[in-house]
């Protein structure tokens, strides 16, 4: 039986670096372009912070001193109004969960260090 495929439903989130969800997967291509690798890895191929919109990797984001989660998307993400909105919107929830935490990640990737300011 043939099943036909359907585009993910519209939705963000932010996921922690080493999270298994993007590191459980020695190929990665369905869910991220391998141009955007060097900024998301560390050296020993630990993967950062990482922005999800409709079941792909389209950017990363850290936290800043401040408290306040920032989050950038990457080059070619293509990323629309409907998006951009739904991503901004998971950031602040992040920031009003994490309130007076903060967090640093043990393996710092290019993007997340860029970020955190």
């Amino acid at each position: 039986m043939e099943t036909a495929y359907t585009e993910p439903t519209p939705a963000a989130a932010l996921l922690p670096g080493l999270d298994p969800t993007s590191m459980g997967w020695k190929h990665r291509d369905f869910y991220l372009d391998p141009d955007h690798r060097p900024a998301l890895f560390d050296r020993m191929g630990d993967i950062g912070p990482t922005v999800w919109w409709r079941g792909r990797i389209v950017g990363g984001w850290a936290q800043r001193r401040d408290g306040t989660v920032n989050w950038r998307s990457l080059p070619g993400a293509g990323l629309g109004r409907e998006a951009r909105t739904a991503i901004d919107a998971e950031a602040d929830r992040l920031t009003a969960w994490l309130g007076d935490a903060r967090v640093t990640p043990a393996y710092r990737t290019p993007l997340e260090r860029e970020l955190a300011g």
